[in-house]
């Protein structure tokens, strides 16, 4: 298991510049973009529960907080911890929850990493969102750090704004239409992503150092 490699990012690069104008604009500007890449296992999400619907700098805090707590970040580790541990790092009830689910899933068999790992695009996120806890943003995140070329953060606001300011358009498009439209990208759906993450930062970079 391993980030995508520098070929397969040239190869889907390539194709979808062939596809689509703005995203040939995206790569021109910024290049191979830089994979988000994480290995596939419990406490890649575990942390992403940790750091939803809160800044980062709190989550960050938090999630130290519980690495210092149980050590290593498992799901026997999060299965062994008190509610009172989990919750004096600083993590809510329902956060706290969702964990455990996800732990006891993972334990159970009813979530095989493994099997989502290597699955069908559209299987791997059907298993993954099946599981108390584990959404969709959450699930289309996994799959994206998991190195999945295809995977898509549906209704993603920083992909669609990219999309507006490289396309030169008036007006966003919505989650239905963007979604919509990221069907003609498959099977790289998921590189077209880092490509308009890593041009959006990059303009991002570029203002503020005006």
């Amino acid at each position: 298991m391993s980030a995508p490699s520098q070929a397969d990012l040239v190869e889907a690069c390539t194709w979808l510049s062939e596809r689509d104008a703005s995203l040939a604009r995206a790569y021109r500007d910024l290049g191979l973009p830089t994979w988000r890449y994480r290995e596939p296992n419990y406490s890649v999400i575990a942390r992403m529960i940790a750091y939803q619907q809160i800044t980062t700098k709190a989550a960050a805090s938090i999630w130290a907080r519980v690495e210092d707590a149980l050590g290593t970040v498992s799901t026997a580790s999060v299965l062994a911890a008190s509610d009172d541990t989990l919750r004096g790092c600083g993590l809510s009830r329902p956060k706290v929850r969702h964990l455990r689910s996800i732990a006891d899933a993972i334990e159970s068999g009813a979530l095989d990493l493994t099997r989502v790992y290597s699955a069908e695009i559209d299987d791997a996120r059907a298993e993954l969102i099946a599981v108390k806890g584990i959404g969709p943003w959450t699930a289309d995140l996994f799959l994206l750090y998991c190195g999945r070329l295809d995977a898509f953060p549906v209704g993603d606001v920083g992909l669609m704004e990219a999309y507006k300011l490289l396309s030169d358009a008036s007006d966003r498009h919505d989650t239905k239409s963007f979604n919509t439209l990221a069907e003609s990208w498959r099977p790289y759906r998921g590189v077209a992503a880092h490509l308009l993450w890593g041009w959006i930062n990059a303009e991002r970079d570029k203002a503020s150092a005006q």
